[in-house]
C-alpha cells in the first residue's frame, strides 16, 4: 500500500453504517468515528473511515476505520495481563463485537511530553488538568515522569474540557479507589506501549484511554494506541529536532490538526474544506504507524458499505446471549507510583 494506492480509495471511504431490514427495536448509535448496535449486553461495534479534530467530524479517510479496529486488536492482545477489555470477536477488518460495559465519564491522557494542547496551555501560563509544571520548560521536551490529565467525556460537538484529579473525586464523578485503579492502570499502559513502541524506533508521545466497569469489574473500552488516540514521534530525530526547535516528524493525526490550525479553525464555526491530497497524506500516516508499530505489510481488506451492512446485520440476526462473558487473564501486578511524580493541584 502506497499514496498512489490510498488515491484510488478516496471514493470507498464508509462514512456512516446504513442497514437495511433493521429488526424492531434497535438503531445504529452513531459517535464520532465508531457506529454502535446495542445488543442487550453486548454490542458491536463499526469504526468508520470519519475523521474528528478538536471534537468535531470532519471528513473521511481511506482505510482509517480498518487501521483504527485492527491496531487496537493488535494492542488490546498485548495489554491483557495488565487489564481485560471489552473485545469479544473479531467479526471483520473494521467491527467487533463487545461486552457492553458502563462508561467511565472521564477519558485519562498520559502525556511523555510537552506537547499538542499541553504546550498550549503551558504557553498562556494555564496549568494542564490542574497540574502546574516548572517554569523554563520546552516545545516537545520529555517530562521525568508521565503526566496523567482527565478530561471530561463531553456529547458529540460540544468540547471535551480538562479537569483535574481533586475534582474528579470531590464530584464523585468517580469513586476514590476506583480512580487510583484506573490511574495505576493508564500509568502501566503507557509503559506498555512505550516499550513496544521502542522496539519500532518511536515515540509513543501521549495517548487516551477509555475505561468502563462491568459487574463491579474494570475494563478496556474503545481503542488504545492508535493514530487517533495516540500521538507518535521517530525516536532517532527527536532529540536533534528538540535542540533545534523544529517539529517532530509524527505518525498521527497532528499533521491534520496543524493544517487546519495554519487556517485559522480550532474548533468553532465553520471547518475549511479538506483537500483529497490533504485526506490522502493524513490516511498515509495512519497506514505507517500500522506498518511500523506491527512490524507487517498494511493490505486493505475492509468490507464495502453494502457488505459490511450485510455482516452486521447477519450477527444481529445471530440467537442473543443472556449474558456476555469477558475472558480475562490473571492481571500483572501494576507497580505503585514512586514518588517524585508531578501531581494534581
Amino acid at each position: 500500500m502506497d499514496r498512489k494506492g490510498l488515491q484510488g480509495l478516496l471514493g470507498r471511504c464508509l462514512d456512516r453504517l446504513e442497514i437495511a431490514g433493521m429488526p424492531a427495536g434497535l438503531e445504529v448509535r452513531r459517535g464520532k468515528v465508531r457506529d454502535v448496535v446495542a445488543l442487550g449486553p453486548e454490542m458491536l461495534i463499526v469504526t468508520t473511515d470519519r475523521i474528528s479534530a478538536f471534537d468535531r467530524v470532519l471528513t473521511t479517510l481511506p482505510c482509517k476505520g480498518e487501521v483504527l479496529n485492527t491496531l487496537s486488536l493488535f494492542w488490546f492482545r498485548n495489554t491483557t495481563d495488565i487489564i481485560a477489555n471489552h473485545v469479544l470477536e473479531e467479526v471483520s477488518a473494521r467491527t467487533i463485537r463487545a461486552a457492553a460495559c458502563e462508561v467511565v465519564p472521564v477519558e485519562v491522557v498520559v502525556r511523555g511530553y510537552l506537547t499538542g494542547s499541553a504546550w498550549r496551555d503551558y504557553q498562556k501560563g494555564d496549568p494542564v488538568s490542574g497540574i502546574a509544571l516548572p517554569r523554563g520548560m520546552r516545545f516537545n521536551e520529555r517530562f521525568d515522569v508521565p503526566l496523567l490529565t482527565p478530561s471530561t467525556k463531553e456529547e458529540k460537538g460540544r468540547h471535551d474540557r480538562p479537569i483535574s484529579r481533586a475534582e474528579i473525586v470531590s464530584s464523585g464523578l468517580v469513586q476514590k479507589r476506583m480512580w487510583e485503579r484506573i490511574e495505576e492502570t493508564s500509568l502501566a499502559l503507557f509503559r506498555r506501549g512505550t516499550e513496544i513502541a521502542a522496539r519500532s524506533g518511536l515515540i509513543l508521545v501521549d495517548t487516551k484511554y477509555e475505561f468502563g466497569t462491568r459487574g463491579g469489574e474494570l475494563y478496556l473500552v474503545d481503542e488504545i494506541h492508535t493514530p487517533d488516540s495516540s500521538r507518535y514521534w521517530y525516536a532517532e530525530t527527536w532529540a536533534a529536532l528538540l535542540r533545534a526547535g523544529e517539529p517532530q516528524r509524527e505518525l498521527d493525526k497532528e499533521y491534520l490538526r496543524q493544517w487546519l490550525l495554519a487556517r485559522g479553525w480550532k474548533g468553532d464555526g465553520e471547518p475549511p474544506a479538506i483537500p483529497d491530497e490533504v485526506r490522502v497524506e493524513t490516511a498515509w500516516k495512519y497506514i505507517s504507524a500500522w506498518q511500523t508499530v506491527t512490524g507487517s505489510e498494511f493490505v486493505p481488506r475492509a468490507l464495502g458499505g453494502a457488505e459490511e451492512a450485510s455482516l452486521v446485520l447477519r450477527k444481529i440476526r445471530e440467537p442473543r446471549r443472556e449474558s456476555a462473558e469477558i475472558p480475562r487473564r490473571e492481571s500483572a501486578e501494576i507497580p505503585r507510583r514512586e514518588g517524585g511524580s508531578i501531581s494534581g493541584a
